[in-house]
């Protein structure tokens, strides 16, 4: 028997004496992966943890059976005792192995519930069309122009909000990139145009701004603006069109339409004096009265209004609570608030496009445009 003894290689009592050493530092370094899981694993993995590791530490049960009304004990007991002679290092192992695999199963469950990356939808050049956490925004994105719109853009919204109506996303968010949410009609739209091709502009331009008014109203989801700075001409005519509008404390809403020698559009001149009463649209659409974002929550054109420094976070995180709602309830629901309304919407858009096409064509009109590039230009 000595000297069988004597033969067990060194080299395989090495190999366990490092096997031991590293068992043990995984042991303990379990011990303290455990104590940062997020998750309650539940009592019966508790119960299979806490029963390994008094193996592991002290060996096979050898602490006298508890009694049966003490529950907690007795259960605790009896797991231990399960494990009858399990060896020391195996039930390190064991309890290693158990202890890696819930910080696994937490990790992927993490990135399972984290927020998807952003995913930016091809295609744009004046927008910025973007999906994550059940939403799509869609982002005026010429901050060099104060976002102004101009014929490219006004069908780049369009298509973007086709694709927005149809995708899995819950919600849809329009917003501004830079400082203005938009300075609304690119006036550029009117320069460099021959006196022989007035007449197609107003009539090419009316059938645009009816299919991008007819969007809105069409639109079968939920629609929220975020006005991120100021707002004007049709970016604030067709807020009325929107489900919700939240604003910063730095925008401001103005529609210059007089000033211009034009006339209202968005469904404004039946949505506004609606939302805010005649007497308050009359200043705004006839007179030109800029509101401050206070001015305009008061009056009912936004929703609500918050600190600039805190917007985004603010509106963000509700959004993304929005977002979580069930889909095709808000859908419905969306659809059955507007389409009592739809079909008039449409007669106004219509009306108000066909008074703007006469507008356009009015000397009035072009004189009015041509002293604001006047007077911009001595600026």
């Amino acid at each position: 028997r000595r000297a069988q003894a004597a033969c067990i290689p060194a080299i395989h009592l090495h190999m366990t004496a490092a096997t031991m050493q590293v068992s043990q530092t995984d042991f303990e370094k379990a011990q303290e992966q455990l104590k940062l899981l997020k998750k309650d694993p539940g009592n019966e993995t508790k119960l299979k943890l806490y029963a390994l590791f008094k193996q592991a530490t002290e060996g096979p049960c050898n602490s006298p059976k508890p009694g049966m009304l003490d529950f907690v004990k007795k259960a605790k007991w009896d797991a231990w005792n399960s494990l009858g002679n399990l060896s020391q290092d195996n039930a390190r192992q064991k309890y290693t192995e158990l202890v890696s695999s819930l910080v696994s199963a937490e990790s992927a469950g993490q990135k399972k519930d984290a927020s998807p990356e952003e995913s930016r939808h091809d295609g744009y050049e004046t927008i910025l069309v973007t999906t994550k956490n059940n939403i799509t925004k869609i982002t005026f994105n010429r901050p060099d122009r104060k976002n102004a719109i101009n014929h490219k853009m006004y069908r780049e919204i369009i298509k973007a909000l086709e694709e927005a109506g149809k995708d899995d996303s819950t919600i849809a968010v329009i917003t501004g990139n830079g400082d203005y949410y938009s300075s609304g009609n690119d006036l550029n739209n009117f320069t460099n145009i021959q006196p022989g091709e007035m007449e197609k502009m107003a009539k090419d331009g009316a059938v645009l701004l009816k299919e991008f008014v007819g969007h809105f109203i069409d639109f079968p989801k939920p629609l929220i603006a975020v006005v991120n700075g100021p707002a004007i001409g049709i970016c604030v005519t067709v807020l009325g069109l929107c489900d919700i509008v939240y604003a910063s404390d730095r925008a401001t809403f103005h529609s210059p339409f007089s000033q211009l020698g034009q006339s209202p559009e968005g469904c404004s001149s039946y949505l506004f004096p609606k939302i805010m009463g005649l007497a308050k649209a009359n200043e705004i659409l006839l007179f030109n009265k800029k509101l401050t974002a206070a001015e305009a929550c008061a009056q009912g054109l936004v929703t609500e209004v918050f600190p600039d420094s805190t917007f985004q976070k603010e509106v963000w995180a509700r959004l993304e609570a929005y977002a979580s709602l069930p889909k095709n309830s808000l859908a419905v629901s969306k659809q059955l608030l507007r389409s009592m309304e739809k079909e008039k919407l449409h007669e106004v858009n219509s009306r108000e496009c066909e008074v703007l096409k006469e507008r356009w064509l009015s000397d009035e009109c072009v004189n009015a445009i041509v002293s604001f590039f006047q007077k911009k230009s001595k600026l």
